[in-house]
């Protein structure tokens, strides 16, 4: 039997600026998945969770909390930019352009805009991302610029990770 490791992510080394991602999953937002936001974050304002207040709007229906874009979009962009990252440095130039609904889906791209190594932690790299998010019509409704620390391939913090059976997984015999 051969154990195959799964994806484990991108190190420093496999970024390059220039490279765009395409986060492979899409996601679409449900009225409850904004409710469940709008009470976890206690975000009061009406305009995500009041049908009548909304519905006097421009929008003329509740719009999806912005963080919760947000938050979908980084959510998004972990498979491809921060499995291997363990700390975030900086978010800036985070922009709403357009409007989220409820049953809207949403899909993440990340542009490598740089890299550089850390000064004070040789077991890891910097890099700096923009990401942008689009619903189904490619309309784009989030965007911002995003840096972090990842690791290095090999750094010693990652040894380990997966624990030792105490009984190895094995085929079954056919009865």
């Amino acid at each position: 039997m051969t154990v195959k490791q799964g994806w484990t992510g991108r190190f420093f080394e496999d970024f390059e600026t220039g490279d765009v991602y395409q986060h492979p999953l899409g996601r679409t937002v449900t009225e409850t998945d904004n409710t469940w936001f709008t009470l976890l974050t206690m975000n009061t304002n009406q305009m995500h969770f009041n049908t009548e207040y909304a519905a006097k709007s421009e929008f003329g229906r509740p719009l999806v909390v912005s963080t919760l874009t947000l938050a979908i979009a980084v959510g998004q962009s972990v498979t491809d930019l921060t499995q291997n990252a363990f700390a975030n440095l900086g978010w800036d130039d985070i922009k709403l352009p357009n409007p989220v609904f409820a049953g809207d889906t949403l899909y993440s791209e990340s542009l490598v805009l740089e890299k550089r190594d850390s000064a004070s932690r040789p077991h890891a790299g910097v890099v700096t991302v923009r990401t942008r998010t689009l619903n189904q019509h490619g309309t784009e409704v989030c965007s911002f610029k995003r840096t972090f620390f990842v690791y290095r391939r090999g750094a010693e913090q990652l040894d380990g990770l997966f624990p030792e059976a105490a009984v190895p997984l094995a085929l079954e015999k056919p009865a």
